[in-house]
C-alpha cells in the first residue's frame, strides 16, 4: 500500500509537471475595467420595472465574458446592468434578455437563500474595502427570491449571512429585469475618502440554467468563480454618505407548548421567552454583534444519518448567530478537523446533544485590507443535567501579499463546577496557527496546526491539516493530510476520529470535448485514501482508491458516473456499525457505484445511485433515489429513499435491513410568505420525524414563525415514545 502512495504521488507530480503548460488560466488585469454609478435625480421604486429617466440615463454594463459552457467567445444570453445611488441606497438595474421570455424561466422554488445551480441567477458581489479577499454577494431569480453570503478568498462560504436589501423582479417575453436596492447602511465602507479616491471592488455574474450559460463581467477564468476579487472591476463614481449611527436591533418573542409521552407517562410544558439581537457597525471595519436569551426555533432540523463507518458524522450548524461571518475562524472550511465548532455550543456538556439555553452572546468582528481581529464570547446558563458554561474565542488573520495570509485563534471553554451535580469547573483551551499561500492564481496551499489541554485529564493533544492544490481550467490536482493525535480534545471543536493520520491525494483531468457539445465536461480521475495511527504511524487503519472513470456533465447539467472503490480495512478496535459486530482482523473488498442526477432545473427531476460490493466479510448493496416536482415555482414536492442491504456480515454473519424515507413539501405565496414540511422516517430505530414551519416575512427581515415538530420512537416491546413542540415566534428588525 505505501508503494502504491508512492507511486500516485509520483504520478501527481507528474500531471501537475505538464499542467503548468497546458493551462488556459489568464492572471488579473493590470488596468482593471470600471464601472460608473450616476446619482439618481428622481425617487426610484424599486418594482422591477426600470422605467424612471434615472434608469435610461444611466451608464450600461453589457460587456460580459462566458465561463460555461466553454470559455470565451460568443454567448446565448445578453445582460445589460446599471448602477445609480442616493443619499440612502445603492440601486442595481439589471435586464437579462431570454429569447423564450417567461416560458425559459427556471427557478425550483422561492426559498430565501436557493440553491445556485438549480435556478436562473444574477447577481452582483461587492468588496467596498478593496480588500481582494472578501466580498459580499446579492442574488435573485426572476422570481425576485434573495440569496446573499459572504466569500474568503474564493475559498469560504457563508451561505446564511443575511443583510437588509430588497429587490423586485419583472418577466417579460424578452426576458426578465431585476432592480436592487441595497442600503449603505447594510455595507460596510470607508465614508472618509474623497470621492476621486472612492473605489470598490465589483463583478457581476448570471446564470441562464436553461443551457448552463454562466457569464461574468469582468472576464474571470473558468476554474474560478465570480467571488475571486483580484479580479474584480472598479465602481466609480459614488457620493457616500456618513455611516452614521449603523444600529441594527432585532427582538423576538416566543411562545412553546411542549407534550411527552415516555413509556405511557404524559406531561406537558408551556414557557414565553424574550430575547433578541442587536448589531452595531462601530466603523466601516468593526461590528459588534450581541444577542441576548438566544433563540434557534426556526432552524432547520438535522436528517436522520445512518452511520456505517468507523468516523463521526459532521453536522453543518444551522444557526443565524452563529453562521455569520463563521468564515473567519480557523478551519471553517475543512470538515474534518474544526478547532472552532459552534454546535459545540448550546448543549448539555461536550458529548450530550440535549439543548441547553444561552442567555447572552457577543462577536466583535474588525477587518481592514490588512489584517482581521475578531472575538466571541458566549455563557450558557445550567440545566437539570448540566453546569452553566461559558465559551471564548480569539481570532487574529494578518494579510500579506495579494492573496495570502497567516492567522492566530485561541478558544477556551470553561464549564463551571455545580455542587448539586458533583460536578468540579474544568478549563479546555484550544491553540491554533493557520494560513492560506497563493503562491499563483492556479496554486493554493493552506495549513493548520491546533493544540489542546484539558484541565479534568491533564493532556495535551495536537491536530492539524496540511493541503495543497493546483487548479486549472483542464485539470484539478492536489494533497492533503489531516492528523489528529489521541488526547487532542477540543471544547469547542470537531474532529472526525483521534489517533489518526489521513492522507488524500488525487485528482482529475477537466476535458471539454469540442466535437461533442452535449457533454459539457468530462473529469475523469481519481483519489486515494490512506489513514494510518498518529500515536504509531506504522499502524495501518484503512485506505482506499476511488477512481472514476466516468464523470460527466452534460449541457443541461444532468449528470452520470460510474466508480470503482478497492478499500483496505483493519479492524482493530471494538467496531459495531449498525449493532453489527465485526471481527477485528484485516480486511479487502471492492465496491461499485453508478448514480445519475437529471437535469435539477427542470419541473421534473430524479436521481439515482446503485453502490454494490463488498462490505467487510459480506457484502452490502445500497439504493439511494430521490424526486422532486416543482410544477410552478410557488410548489415544490420532494421525496427521497436510502435502502441498504447488508448480508452476511460481522462474527455472528448477520443480515440487515434499513429504509429511510424522506419526503417534504414546499408551499409560497410569495418569496416572503411560505410554508414547508418535512417527513422522514428511519426503519433501523424506528423513529419518524415530522417539522413543519409557517414563516412570512412582513418587512424586510422581519419574521412571523410557526413551527411544529413531532418525534415518534417505536420498539417491539415498549409502546412509543412522542416527543411534540408547537412554537410561535415573532421577530422585527428596525436598522437605524
Amino acid at each position: 500500500m505505501r508503494n502504491l502512495l508512492y507511486t500516485i504521488l509520483l504520478f501527481t507530480q507528474c500531471i501537475v509537471g505538464v499542467a503548468q503548460h497546458t493551462n488556459q488560466n489568464f492572471p488579473p488585469p493590470s488596468d482593471p475595467p470600471q464601472v460608473f454609478a450616476k446619482r439618481a435625480k428622481g425617487s426610484i421604486k424599486i418594482d422591477g420595472k426600470l422605467n424612471e429617466s434615472d434608469w435610461q440615463e444611466a451608464p450600461v454594463t453589457k460587456d460580459f465574458f462566458r465561463m460555461e459552457p466553454r470559455q470565451g467567445g460568443a454567448y446565448t444570453y445578453k445582460t445589460e446592468v446599471r448602477v445609480l445611488f442616493d443619499e440612502k441606497q445603492l440601486y442595481v438595474g439589471v435586464f437579462c434578455e431570454d429569447s423564450l421570455g417567461k416560458k425559459g424561466v427556471r427557478v425550483q422554488d422561492l426559498r430565501r437563500d436557493f440553491s445556485a445551480g438549480e435556478n436562473d441567477i444574477f447577481g452582483i458581489q461587492l468588496d467596498p474595502q478593496n480588500l481582494k479577499q472578501y466580498c459580499v454577494s446579492f442574488q435573485t431569480t426572476p422570481y425576485g427570491n434573495q440569496r446573499d453570503l459572504q466569500n474568503f478568498n474564493d475559498n469560504s462560504t457563508d451561505n446564511d449571512w443575511n443583510a437588509l436589501w430588497s429587490v423586485r423582479t419583472h418577466r417579460t417575453d424578452m426576458g426578465y429585469y431585476a432592480e436592487f436596492a441595497i442600503p449603505f447602511t447594510s455595507i460596510r465602507y470607508d465614508s472618509q475618502k474623497s470621492e476621486e479616491d472612492i473605489t470598490w471592488g465589483i463583478t457581476f455574474s448570471r446564470l441562464a440554467r436553461r443551457d448552463y450559460e454562466r457569464t461574468v463581467f469582468p472576464a474571470i477564468p473558468q476554474s474560478f468563480s465570480p467571488y475571486r476579487m483580484t479580479y474584480a472591476a472598479q465602481l466609480k463614481g459614488l457620493e457616500l454618505p456618513s455611516s452614521g449611527a449603523n444600529l441594527r436591533v432585532e427582538p423576538y418573542s416566543l411562545y412553546q407548548y411542549t407534550t411527552t409521552d415516555t413509556e405511557g407517562e404524559k406531561n406537558s410544558d408551556s414557557k414565553l421567552k424574550f430575547g433578541g439581537d442587536a448589531k452595531w457597525a462601530i466603523s466601516p471595519r468593526s461590528v459588534l454583534d450581541i444577542t441576548v436569551n438566544t433563540d434557534f426555533a426556526q432552524a432547520d432540523v438535522d436528517r436522520a444519518v445512518n452511520n456505517l463507518e468507523r468516523f463521526n458524522i459532521f453536522f453543518p450548524e444551522r444557526r443565524q448567530f452563529f453562521l455569520e461571518n463563521s468564515g473567519i475562524w480557523a478551519g471553517a472550511s475543512n470538515n474534518l478537523v474544526r478547532p472552532f465548532f459552534s454546535r459545540k455550543i448550546g448543549l448539555e456538556g461536550k458529548f450530550n446533544a440535549v439543548p441547553a439555553p444561552i442567555n447572552v452572546g457577543t462577536r466583535f468582528t474588525d477587518r481592514n485590507d490588512k489584517r482581521t481581529l475578531a472575538g466571541l464570547y458566549i455563557h450558557q446558563r445550567n440545566t437539570d443535567n448540566a453546569p452553566s458554561a461559558n465559551f471564548g474565542v480569539f481570532r487574529y488573520l494578518q494579510n500579506y501579499g495579494k492573496e495570502n495570509n497567516v492567522g492566530v485563534m485561541i478558544n477556551h471553554r470553561l464549564d463551571e463546577n455545580s455542587k448539586v451535580l458533583n460536578i468540579d469547573e474544568n478549563n479546555n483551551t484550544t491553540a491554533t496557527i493557520d494560513g492560506l499561500i497563493r503562491i499563483k492564481n492556479r496554486w493554493t496551499i493552506s495549513y493548520l496546526i491546533s493544540s489542546t489541554y484539558d484541565e479534568q485529564t491533564n493532556k495535551w493533544g495536537e491536530a492539524g491539516n496540511l493541503f495543497s492544490g493546483y487548479r486549472s481550467n483542464k485539470m484539478y490536482w492536489g494533497w492533503s493530510t489531516n492528523f489528529v493525535s489521541k488526547n487532542y480534545n477540543p471544547g469547542t471543536g470537531f474532529v472526525f476520529q483521534n489517533d489518526v493520520i489521513k492522507h488524500n491525494p488525487g485528482g482529475y483531468f477537466i476535458v471539454r470535448p469540442k466535437k461533442l457539445p452535449w457533454i459539457r465536461r468530462w473529469d475523469p480521475g481519481f483519489f486515494a485514501n490512506y489513514y494510518h495511527d498518529f500515536q504509531n504511524p506504522e499502524k495501518f487503519q484503512q485506505a482506499s482508491l476511488y477512481l472514476f472513470p466516468v464523470y460527466v456533465f452534460f449541457k443541461d447539467n444532468s449528470f452520470v458516473e460510474y466508480s470503482v472503490t478497492p478499500s483496505w480495512q483493519n479492524i482493530n478496535f471494538d467496531f459495531k456499525p449498525l449493532g453489527l459486530a465485526i471481527e477485528q482482523k484485516r480486511y479487502f473488498y471492492t465496491r461499485q457505484f453508478v448514480r445519475y442526477n437529471s437535469d435539477r432545473s427542470r419541473k421534473l427531476s430524479a436521481s439515482f445511485k446503485y453502490e454494490w460490493g463488498g462490505f467487510y466479510n459480506g457484502s452490502r448493496n445500497t439504493i439511494t433515489a430521490g424526486m422532486r416536482y416543482a410544477p410552478l415555482p410557488h410548489i415544490a414536492l420532494t421525496a427521497d429513499y436510502e435502502y441498504n442491504n447488508l448480508r452476511k456480515i460481522g462474527i455472528l454473519r448477520e443480515n440487515l435491513e434499513t429504509n429511510l424515507y424522506s419526503a417534504s413539501l414546499r408551499l409560497a405565496l410569495s418569496p416572503r410568505m411560505q410554508l414547508s414540511t418535512f417527513y422522514q422516517y428511519n426503519s433501523f430505530n424506528k423513529q419518524g420525524r415530522w417539522n413543519a414551519r409557517f414563516s412570512w416575512e412582513y418587512m424586510p427581515l422581519s419574521f412571523i414563525y410557526l413551527v411544529f415538530n413531532d418525534t415518534q420512537i417505536k420498539s417491539s416491546l415498549d409502546p412509543i415514545d412522542r416527543n411534540q413542540q408547537f412554537i410561535s415566534k415573532i421577530t422585527f428588525l428596525k436598522q437605524f
